[in-house]
């Protein structure tokens, strides 16, 4: 595909009153509105019916869990990276808390019967940490979690940014605790530089893992490169496909991501958008949505909602005029 094919998109900013920034956003549908999760203090939540038009919800928190504020030296409550999903009559969401640039950082899980604000069923039950990275300790970084349930529905996590790349651990079926005895996978990674300390995130620059299931494949989109930098962002998604849950991943040229492959995606083109990335894709009413931030030449390189329908062409997705 050439490369201005991926930029003649059909996309929605945001709006509420002026167009707000966004980050890591991750879109779900409950009865006929649409909610959209995304970084931000005590977790950013948007609602719309049309996808065009979007009112701000109350965020997940509205103070800081404790857990994360012992856990994280410098934790204010800006929460990173959520995941949205349904199961066993729950909404899950998952969330990241970290300090910039070092793997100090871990993963817990709230849960909620309702995306509903107005329903008296409404109330985020916080379930605690889930995963913890640790400098020195772990060459991985707990933060960008995603939940996929493979063929017989056992749950994995997908997550982790820069170091050793994207990992993959087996969950319990309760969603919320880690399988014992633990199963952990290494399914990205791009070549790093062991000069750099373990303490350093380093140049291995791959994160935001997202797993959809079609037709018998499940495919791994990965950001590689450099996000939060404005006009200086080089932020792409691309992604990897595998029978398997727990890999290989290949992109169509055959190249494994656990040797940095990936086909692209999505990347910016210096017109409309520095860069992209982060990305999501929902199913609802047959049609897959894709969602992302990319940071907008029209507005000095500020971070904005790409929410596009992905279409799929000889077994790869596509995002087409």
């Amino acid at each position: 595909m050439r490369p201005f094919l991926f930029f003649a998109l059909l996309f929605w900013c945001v709006s509420v009153g002026a167009q707000p920034p966004i980050h890591d956003p991750v879109l779900i549908k409950e009865k006929n509105k649409f909610y959209l999760f995304s970084t931000g203090m005590g977790v950013a939540v948007l609602s719309s019916t049309d996808l065009r038009h979007w009112t701000k919800e109350p965020p997940i928190f509205d103070h800081p869990p404790q857990w994360a504020l012992d856990a994280v030296p410098g934790f204010r409550g800006h929460i990173w990276a959520p995941d949205i999903s349904f199961h066993n009559g729950n909404y899950y969401l998952y969330y990241a808390v970290s300090a910039f640039g070092r793997n100090t950082s871990c993963i817990g899980v709230a849960v909620n019967r309702t995306l509903d604000a107005a329903d008296p069923a409404f109330h985020w039950e916080d379930k605690g940490k889930l995963i913890q990275s640790v400098p020195g300790r772990d060459m991985w970084n707990a933060i960008d979690p995603n939940l996929i349930l493979d063929s017989v529905s056992t749950p994995w996590l997908a997550f982790g940014s820069f170091w050793e790349g994207i990992k993959l651990v087996r969950l319990n079926p309760d969603l919320v605790n880690v399988a014992q005895p633990e199963e952990w996978h290494t399914i990205a990674r791009r070549p790093r530089d062991f000069s750099t300390p373990d303490t350093s995130a380093g140049t291995a620059a791959v994160e935001a893992p997202f797993i959809f299931r079609h037709e018998g494949y499940y495919y791994l989109f990965v950001s590689y490169d450099y996000c939060c930098r404005a006009e200086k962002s080089t932020y792409k998604v691309v992604v990897g496909r595998s029978a398997d849950v727990r890999g290989p991943y290949l992109d169509r040229a055959g190249v494994a991501l656990l040797q940095g492959g990936g086909s692209l995606v999505l990347q910016g083109d210096g017109v409309r958008w520095y860069a992209a990335g982060h990305n999501a894709v929902y199913r609802a009413d047959g049609i897959d949505y894709f969602v992302c931030h990319g940071y907008d030449v029209t507005a000095k390189g500020q971070s904005r909602l790409i929410l596009t329908q992905l279409k799929w062409a000889d077994g790869w997705p596509v995002i087409t005029p």
